[in-house]
């Protein structure tokens, strides 16, 4: 088994120690050596997780072992996260022994099921459970072979505990098991469908385009910039990797240029209503923002990969074009089609094109400057306000080379910082209990390379896993974590203002329940304890930049992580 995974060259191991995989893992340990090394991780969760975020910044996989059922049961949400969001992910866990004369008595058959991959096979692009040691190379080949396989997603294989310890009587041929694991090329776009695709976009007068995930694919960071210029087309951005440098004058996220657009090209999205509806929250009801006679354009994989159980797809949204493809290999074609198109194009029409450009400039820039005012306006509120924060963390990353793991200080970093790099972001966060399991991953993919990378940090997503900052001390991350902590839980708490607000019930009484306060945890002392650098709790805003600066000279003189905890505003 270890000759098999060394062959895929999987860079780490994450795991949280379990006896169903104690034959496998002493094999790891004196056979394998340090090829593959462990990450040991205090909860399920938290491996599933660290690998998902190592996976989105770096595109590759790495190795998660779960313990048998009630291990894969533990790291269940981070499997599901990961198969959402598209990161390829080899999750091994130990099962059984099968045979049932080997079990020991109740510990074996409580954690033990009838076919074990049924748990998470509505969420993995595959499942398999090897029954012998023959087949295991080309089982483990596939399976890396579907998980990196566009569109990505973990693939679980359960190893039978019986099998990994049995004496292995006949020599098992290990071979061509990387050429194996492959995966296949890129899809590519039907040429015809693609020219008719670019002829819609060209003959658009305001043309603008919501990207999903194609920044997945560095490269296509500057071939949407390339497009965006050459056709004049807004991009805007639903970040769920970073797709488009956000300071470019065409990006338009959070503007009305949807509303005013003739022709929406959709890259790589899955959900196509979440950009193009507003919703009533209270009445969960949402009305498009497209116009009536608005072209809808659709690249990317479509109903490829989609699930029968996961709704993530979200609603059905009829395309004018639709072209099945990667992009990462369309986009490149789709700039030579356009670049053709556009060399006989007339004057009059090069001057109406060049008017939505200066049009779409406009509104960009007249969001920045309303962002910045904004900022500028909260600037020394008590308690501390998200947009300090923002701007507090800006001004000390951006003397460096620095990276942002997950989640944004809701959004404010998007409206104060430069991404003008695709490595800045390798996207947000998918919700509570995920982004720090995920900044561990985008810490480790990026140690050694001397960026300083940041996670802005909610408070109520570490109060699920806080023992993952025994991880970043132990395998020493370079890690700076600025805690966005407005001691509650406040985007549910929202939602209780909104229902109270509905319904003419208080809205001082929808904090129960959300906060956490009385007692308010103290992160830098929970920090401490676990050998991290720490200051805070911070409430006064003049200090954030001086002990955010320290904590980063901390992490980048030291390669060890810092912490600073933040006190600010709910909203």
């Amino acid at each position: 088994m270890v000759d098999v995974l060394r062959q895929l060259e999987l860079p780490f191991i994450a795991l949280n120690p379990g006896a169903t995989f104690r034959g496998l893992h002493d094999s790891l340990v004196n056979y394998g050596g340090d090829d593959m090394p462990m990450i040991e991780c205090p909860h399920e969760k938290i491996a599933v997780g660290l690998a998902h975020g190592y996976a989105k910044a770096t595109g590759k996989p790495m190795a998660v072992i779960l313990h048998d059922l009630v291990g894969l049961l533990q790291g269940t949400m981070g499997i599901y996260y990961a198969y959402i969001d598209r990161v390829p992910v080899m999750v091994f866990g130990g099962s059984g022994p099968a045979a049932h004369e080997r079990r020991r008595p109740w510990f074996d058959w409580i954690h033990s099921a009838n076919v074990q991959g049924e748990a998470v096979r509505n969420y993995t692009k595959w499942d398999h459970e090897p029954r012998s040691l023959i087949s295991m190379p080309d089982i483990i080949s596939r399976a890396h072979r579907i998980a990196t396989a566009a569109p990505q997603g973990p693939v679980y294989i359960a190893l039978d505990a019986g099998l990994q310890e049995d004496r292995v009587e006949t020599p098992v041929p290990v071979h061509e098991v990387a050429a194996r694991a492959l995966a296949p090329a890129p899809m590519g776009p039907d040429p015809a469908e693609l020219r008719r695709l670019a002829q819609i976009l060209c003959a658009a007068e305001r043309p603008v385009m919501v990207l999903g995930y194609p920044g997945r694919d560095h490269d296509s960071f500057g071939h949407l910039v390339t497009l965006a210029e050459l056709v004049g087309i807004g991009a805007i951005d639903t970040r769920y990797r970073l797709n488009f440098p956000n300071r470019h004058p065409l990006a338009v996220t959070d503007t009305d240029a949807i509303e005013d657009s003739d022709c929406v090209l959709f890259v790589d999205v899955k959900d196509m209503a979440k950009a193009t509806q507003s919703t009533d929250g209270a009445a969960r009801q949402s009305v498009s923002r497209l116009r009536p006679d608005c072209r809808v354009l659709d690249l990317g994989f479509g109903d490829v990969g989609i699930s029968s159980w996961s709704e993530d797809y979200s609603q059905l949204i009829p395309a004018d074009c639709q072209v099945v493809a990667d992009t990462s290999v369309a986009l490149p074609l789709l700039i030579e089609e356009c670049r053709r198109l556009l060399a006989e194009e007339s004057p009059a029409r090069a001057e109406t094109r060049q008017a939505w450009r200066d049009d779409l400039r406009a509104r960009h820039d007249a969001l920045f400057t309303k962002w910045a005012e904004r900022a500028h306006a909260k600037a020394d509120e008590e308690p501390i306000s998200t947009a300090k924060l923002a701007a507090a963390v800006w001004e000390v990353v951006q003397e460096h080379d620095w990276v942002l793991t997950a989640g944004s200080a809701s959004e404010w970093a998007y409206r104060l910082w430069d991404f003008d790099l695709p490595h800045r972001h390798p996207g947000r966060q998918l919700g509570t209990a995920t982004q720090i399991g995920i900044s561990l991953g985008v810490a480790l993919a990026h140690k050694g390379t001397g960026r300083l990378v940041v996670d802005i940090q909610p408070d109520g997503d570490l109060m699920y896993d806080v023992g993952a900052l025994w991880v970043a001390s132990r395998y020493e991350l370079p890690m700076l974590v600025v805690m966005f902590n407005n001691r509650a839980y406040y985007n549910d708490w929202e939602h209780q203002e909104t229902v109270a607000a509905q319904r003419g019930t208080p809205v001082d009484r929808a904090h129960i329940g959300m906060a956490i306060d009385e007692p308010a945890p103290d992160f830098a002392a929970i920090a401490r304890g676990f050998g991290w650098y720490a200051a805070g709790p911070v409430v006064d805003p003049s200090q954030v930049v001086a002990e955010v600066r320290k904590a980063a000279e901390h992490v980048l003189g030291t390669g060890r992580p810092a912490l600073v905890d933040v006190v600010c505003q709910y909203r």
